[in-house]
């Protein structure tokens, strides 16, 4: 990760059952995202050249057209074009124009010949590689206007004419109290987060970016913190009804398979949006750059980031992320030993 090379990066949580101790391992590695250059491979005269599928390479601003040489304007229907061959070639396919050359169809394609010979710059079109797929009918291009209007109109409309919100029925005193319980469950593992609070590493003071120590510390320091939000979330589901009722094998499979949504959906909890951090363990706070100072890549840190700010713009209370997480611990795809128990767990 980053410049900090580490093998990988595991942790057990353990806790009790009535009769076995079970051991939760939760192993964090972001990969690496690696760009490799791809070579290019010689397409043989008179094929049309091939372009994979992706978003088109980034404009430098110096590149031709590949039908006449013409200044690019950006990749149009699979090909680096001008805008006069995009049109060109558009119009054609549309039409299903047929032309004549009066060269025998051997004309060199350039800036001068392509306004001569229309049937040698339509050959010179499909050669480089335009696909005549990826040109959309004359009515087709009107019903897709069409329908982007009556959308936009559509929610211009909802956004000026709100409906009422739908009346919820008031929940069972049962339901209250289960609520109640998940609430005041949460608080007190994150109380006894808190209370371990000065067993973490402390954040490095230096800011030498080149010093390895500094490095390994932060890194250290989010590991741990980390490790403490797994156990948080180990112990907030053994209160859980009938999760102690579950086999070993079941409460292994369900943490395994929920604990990385579930630490996001904690950290979106702690999420500031005033001053874009995330608050652990209410005096820890980290920023992006935070993250990548400790190893961390952006490609990494920036989902977590925008996740959070989209959970916060919800402004959900304690009591609805408690009941996401509850049910999140229940509802993991993952292999069960014996479906049918937690099946009952969920309808409960």
């Amino acid at each position: 990760m980053s410049e900090v090379k580490q093998e990988n990066l595991s942790q057990t949580a353990s806790y009790g059952t009535s009769h076995n101790d079970l051991n939760v391992t939760l192993l964090m590695e972001p990969s690496d995202i690696k760009m490799y250059p791809t070579e290019d491979t010689p397409v043989p005269e008179g094929q049309p050249v091939k372009r994979k599928k992706g978003p088109a390479p980034k404009m430098l601003g110096n590149e031709v057209c590949s039908v006449c040489g013409d200044k690019a304007s950006g990749f149009h229907y699979n090909v680096l074009s001008c805008e006069g061959c995009k049109g060109f070639f558009r119009r054609s396919v549309i039409k299903g124009a047929q032309y004549t050359c009066k060269n025998s169809g051997r004309c060199e394609m350039d800036m001068y010949m392509r306004r001569k010979c229309q049937q040698c710059r339509l050959r010179k079109c499909r050669e480089a590689g335009m696909l005549e797929q990826c040109v959309l009918s004359e009515e087709q291009i009107r019903l897709k206007k069409m329908k982007k209007q009556e959308e936009g109109t559509a929610r211009t409309s909802a956004v000026a004419t709100p409906g009422p919100a739908p009346e919820m029925p008031p929940l069972a005193p049962e339901q209250q109290e289960m609520i109640e319980k998940l609430v005041a469950m949460q608080k007190q593992c994150n109380k006894s987060s808190f209370l371990e609070r000065p067993k973490v590493t402390p954040w490095p003071q230096s800011q030498d970016p080149l010093n390895r120590e500094v490095r390994q510390q932060r890194f250290a320091h989010f590991t741990e913190l980390a490790i403490m939000s797994v156990q948080e979330i180990v112990d907030f589901a053994k209160q859980l009804p009938g999760f102690l009722e579950l086999t070993r094998e079941d409460q292994i499979a369900l943490l395994k398979t929920s604990t990385i949504e579930i630490m996001l959906l904690e950290t979106s909890r702690r999420y500031n949006p005033a001053i874009e951090s995330i608050t652990f363990l209410k005096d820890f706070s980290y920023n992006k750059e935070d993250f990548a100072k400790a190893g961390l890549q952006f490609e990494f840190i920036n989902p977590i980031f925008e996740f959070s700010k989209g959970m916060n713009d919800l402004h959900l209370d304690e009591a609805e992320y408690a009941l996401l997480i509850a049910i999140n611990i229940f509802s993991a795809v993952c292999p069960i030993f014996r479906g049918e128990e937690i099946k009952k767990q969920q309808n409960n």
